[in-house]
């Protein structure tokens, strides 16, 4: 577990035109909101008093009388998206099964979309941990794309049943069962959060049984999506003390960079220095991604002796380490 941990981790490393691409496919799809977002302020603003105040600092009345006139994209400019306070907001929505505001829905959309398509380079790349050029990358991601969404198709089905079925039988109808007679409010959370913990791990599983789908669906170029999350299941079954643990390290990385967030995130400032913590924040965020899937990748071909997948090749002249022997004549 720590190998692979460490072994993803070196891979990630060796391929920093992941975390560049990745981070820039990221900041391009909010571009187009963003500037919607910066025209409708802009707009509302004009060249009022209110904004030579929000120059100088958040001026939260205007706020308020922004948010009442405007709509769509408009909408999702509330306090919430401020510095942490948006970490806490996604995580709160994850938690209690709530979708993103509608206006960013295609935003997220177009988001997994890509990733979908760049998924199948990206896991090429890290399981075999050496340079493979835009053109090799690109074909695994055109072979692996249509096969992923396939897959993707069996996920949203467990996925919706799990958010949607599993979490209304839990908090709709199995949580008012157990508190009903309760009369202390501490008893009440420690159920809730039970249930939350329940809810967790069955999201974990099916999260470990899709995410070890895509590493064998691209290391053994399967084209059977059904037959890669059998096979993704099997591996979970087998190993699912290294698979949890090696998840939990990685979601000790995440919570760390989360913290790092939360001491610096500026708060209620909006300036360059905010701009540039918050594209800071999201290359950590994509550099835990690769990390994820590189060690989940190091792992499995690991435990499944798949190593010969990764070997480079084999030094040339004049990169070989005996030219380094060669003294002068």
């Amino acid at each position: 577990m720590v190998t692979a941990f460490l072994d993803g981790l070196m891979r990630v490393k060796r391929a920093p035109w992941l975390v560049i691409g990745l981070w820039l496919s990221t900041l391009l799809l909010a571009l187009p909101l963003s500037l919607a977002l910066h025209a409708l302020i802009g707009e509302h603003l004009g060249q009022s008093m209110a904004a030579q105040a929000a120059v100088e600092g958040v001026n939260f009345d205007w706020w308020n009388e922004f948010l009442a006139q405007s709509s769509g994209v408009g909408r999702t400019f509330v306090p919430a998206i401020l510095g942490f306070a948006a970490i806490l907001q996604n995580l709160g929505g994850i938690a209690d099964a709530s979708g993103p505001p509608s206006p960013v829905v295609w935003v997220v959309v177009a988001q997994v979309l890509v990733s979908t398509f760049l998924l199948g380079g990206l896991l090429d790349r890290l399981a075999r941990d050496r340079a493979i050029g835009a053109g090799a990358f690109f074909a695994a991601c055109g072979v692996s794309v249509f096969r992923f969404l396939r897959l993707s198709v069996a996920a949203l089905a467990v996925y919706a049943f799990l958010f949607i079925t599993v979490h209304g039988w839990l908090f709709d109808r199995l949580y008012p069962s157990l508190i009903a007679n309760l009369t202390v409010e501490r008893a009440a959370f420690f159920y809730r959060l039970g249930l939350y913990a329940v809810f967790g791990a069955l999201v974990l599983f099916a999260n470990l049984v899709f995410d070890y789908a895509k590493v064998r669906a691209v290391v053994e170029d399967r084209r059977s999506m059904i037959g890669a999350l059998s096979a993704g299941f099997r591996f979970v079954r087998r190993n699912l003390g290294a698979a949890v643990g090696l998840y939990a390290v990685n979601s000790v990385a995440f919570l760390g960079v989360l913290f790092l967030y939360y001491l610096a995130a500026p708060g209620a400032a909006a300036n360059t220095l905010a701009f540039a913590i918050g594209q800071l924040f999201i290359v950590l965020r994509v550099i835990v991604r690769l990390q994820f899937a590189a060690s989940q990748t190091a792992l499995f071909q690991g435990r499944l002796a798949h190593a010969g997948y990764v070997a480079r090749p084999a030094p040339k002249w004049p990169d070989s380490p005996a030219a380094e022997a060669i003294g002068p004549a």
